[in-house]
């Protein structure tokens, strides 16, 4: 029998933009995933028992991948089947595309087994995309996967952390994808709708959690902006470094400053005596990829913050 643990210590940096009319900030937390896969909770564990690459994203809208009676996507089912990521990366990158989803997670580590630890860096989350979505797959099993679907650092409560949840901890839980009706880990293929995304409470798995994940919130740190600079535009975003600021509400624009991801100044350009009408070309083509936040500084002291993203 073999226990499998996952620590997953996931550094994500949150961006917000500060509007006039609302406060926002800065969050700074540590996640890390432990799973339990045991024979004693879940009956048995499989002799070439492992799991999937964890992958998921941040996005603004609830069940945006996933969600609980709804029939699985085909992203979630060829995670939940094989361990395959590439159509619930699609499926993130199209949310994206939208504006229903920031950034895709996903780590590059399957298969990993007994004990396996894995991690993001460098993750930037906007204010406007609070929730974290991520899944792996149960290996072996017919369609079963593990979720963290939706979760949402925000507390509601402004007056403590600035709005963000302080350290905390919860379960994990595994879920049947509800396209193969396999009974067992090791069942043969045997495809076939069972109404949706479901719980799994009976056997094997008998409805005990499979681990737990832990937020450790580390800072929490603030941005200024006015709302009125929300009008101005970053075009193409993401870029290759050459691209538009469209302004045409025509606002008095004094310094742009290029901060990074973790919150230096990478570049500072004065802008109020150059020449241009409702775009202002610039180019940063020089700065490594990634996510950089652009502050906007008007002539009257003003200023906002637009997301940039170097590919």
């Amino acid at each position: 029998m073999k226990n499998f643990t996952l620590q997953v210590k996931l550094t994500v940096f949150v961006f917000l933009i500060s509007f006039s009319c609302f406060s926002q900030s800065t969050a700074n937390y540590e996640i890390s995933i432990t799973t339990i896969w045991n024979a004693t909770d879940h009956t048995s564990v499989p002799g070439n028992a492992h799991w999937s690459d964890l992958i998921g994203a941040t996005h603004n809208t609830a069940n945006e991948f996933v969600e609980i009676d709804q029939n699985a996507t085909l992203g979630i089912k060829n995670v939940a089947e094989t361990g395959n990521n590439s159509a619930i990366t699609t499926e993130i990158n199209d949310a994206i595309t939208d504006g229903k989803a920031d950034q895709l997670l996903q780590d590059g580590f399957s298969p990993f087994g007994a004990i396996s630890s894995a991690g993001f860096t460098d993750i930037s989350v906007d204010e406007d995309f609070p929730l974290i979505t991520l899944v792996s797959m149960v290996a072996p099993s017919p369609d079963w996967f593990i979720a963290i679907n939706s979760l949402t650092l925000r507390s509601g409560n402004e007056a403590v952390n600035n709005g963000w949840k302080d350290t905390f901890t919860m379960d994990v839980f595994a879920y049947d994808a509800g396209t193969d009706l396999g009974a067992d880990y090791n069942s043969s293929n045997q495809p076939g709708g069972t109404g949706g995304v479901t719980l799994i409470t009976g056997s094997p798995i008998n409805g005990n959690r499979m681990g737990t994940i832990t937020f450790t919130l580390n800072n929490v740190l603030g941005v200024d902006k006015v709302s009125s600079i929300n009008n101005i535009k970053l075009f193409p975003n993401p870029t290759s470094g050459i691209f538009n600021i469209s302004n045409i509400e025509n606002i008095d624009l004094k310094t742009i400053e290029v901060i990074n991801i973790l919150g230096s100044i990478t570049l500072q350009v004065n802008i109020h005596n150059l020449s241009f009408d409702n775009n202002l070309p610039l180019n940063l083509s020089d700065l490594k990829k990634g996510v950089y936040f652009l502050k906007l500084i008007t002539t009257s002291g003003q200023s906002g913050i637009q997301k940039l993203i170097i590919e």
